[in-house]
């Protein structure tokens, strides 16, 4: 069952500033989808669009079947978990919880039973007389998360909930998140961050935004679907190079032959690789772009050839640089333990072609005709 649908929908602020451009997208009933994107996009503005705190300027939303383009925040059955926490400094931890859910219900029986089950669920009970300012970063945000899991909405909106939590914590709440989201069952949540592991880590669906709604034709969506699809099987070459980090390495070069097994491309500086890819509507001679991610690539005794540059050691593995003749960015590579050379040794690289992808000149991608992880 389809929990919210967008139609067409775009933000206008005037006549120049288009923010959200034709957005189309079903997020079904119990799903956790992520928004993520470049600094922007759009991301939160689709969020609060959705939550009711910005007016839409053309296209239909609808929650749970029902049309609420024009219907109030409080109307809807949302609840918003913000990245300020939002708490009332002068309430304690109950209090908060309470607050606005007594102004919708006003039974005070039922409202002390979703705390209680609310408080449970998030492990708050030692906390319930604190204020504010004696709770930790994490907390907060727990608390934040109770007041709208009181509410029982149809759907959760949480606007980059753990940017300001310290790294340990984030990890720690992001488990905890993915926990909560299992347990609530029924309802669906909508993510909005910019960090690519609380994406990848808890989404059912991502959606990637355009950072502009210029880039493709046909809207600010680049691509929606599950992290895996996203990971290894990108539309285009935007996608391809913003999930993943480090990012995905790009190599120019011509296409040498065709035929049923893939592609041939000729490098700059002379090497000939193989891409499993699928060579419908490619021509011999035509540019084109290779693309492999950094834990793909091989070192080896031959293959691609160039020079060491610089090693970023990491304890459980290292992040390897390489200069390749005729490639304007180093290549990077994931050694899987500490890497012990110095720069401007030769190295050789092997790209092994079922884990290469091929981007025409306008960005989109050739489908690749085998992806283990996503086969098996």
């Amino acid at each position: 069952m389809t929990a919210i649908s967008l139609c067409n929908v775009h933000k206008r602020y005037n006549a120049k500033a288009l923010v959200i451009n034709n957005i189309n997208l079903e997020i079904t009933q119990g799903e956790f989808c992520v928004f993520i994107g470049p600094s922007g996009c759009g991301k939160s503005t689709l969020l609060r669009m959705i939550a009711g705190l910005e007016e839409i300027s053309g296209g239909e939303l609808s929650i749970d079947g029902r049309l609420v383009n024009h219907l109030p925040p409080s109307e809807r059955d949302v609840a918003m978990v913000f990245q300020s926490y939002a708490l009332y400094p002068h309430m304690s931890v109950f209090e908060n919880m309470a607050f606005g859910l007594r102004i919708a219900i006003k039974n005070e029986q039922e409202v002390q039973r979703r705390v209680a089950e609310a408080v449970r669920m998030l492990q708050l009970e030692p906390l319930l007389d604190y204020k504010p300012r004696q709770l930790s970063g994490g907390q907060r945000q727990r608390v934040a998360i109770g007041r709208a899991i009181v509410r029982q909405p149809k759907v959760f909106l949480f606007d980059e909930p753990l940017s300001n939590l310290d790294a340990g914590l984030r990890v720690q709440t992001r488990i905890e998140l993915a926990h909560l989201h299992r347990k609530i069952g029924s309802a669906t949540s909508i993510y909005v961050t910019h960090d690519q592991v609380e994406a990848m880590t808890l989404a059912d669906q991502i959606v990637l935004l355009n950072a502009g709604p210029a880039v493709l034709k046909d809207g600010s969506v680049a691509q929606a679907g599950r992290p895996l699809e996203l990971y290894h099987r990108p539309v285009n070459r935007f996608v391809a190079g913003f999930i993943g980090s480090p990012s995905m390495n790009f190599l120019p070069g011509t296409v040498a032959a065709l035929d049923g097994s893939g592609v041939s491309v000729r490098l700059p500086g002379g090497d000939l690789v193989s891409a499993r890819v699928s060579p419908a509507g490619l021509a011999v001679g035509q540019e084109v772009t290779i693309g492999i991610r950094p834990e793909h690539i091989l070192l080896g005794h031959s293959g691609l050839g160039g020079k060491l540059a610089h090693v970023e050691h990491l304890g459980e593995h290292s992040y390897v640089y390489v200069h390749v003749a005729g490639v304007a960015q180093p290549l990077v590579y994931t050694h899987p333990s500490t890497f012990r050379q110095a720069p401007g040794v030769p190295l050789y690289l092997k790209l092994p072609p079922e884990s290469l992808h091929l981007f025409v000149a306008d960005g989109r991608a050739q489908r690749r005709l085998h992806v283990a992880e996503l086969d098996a």
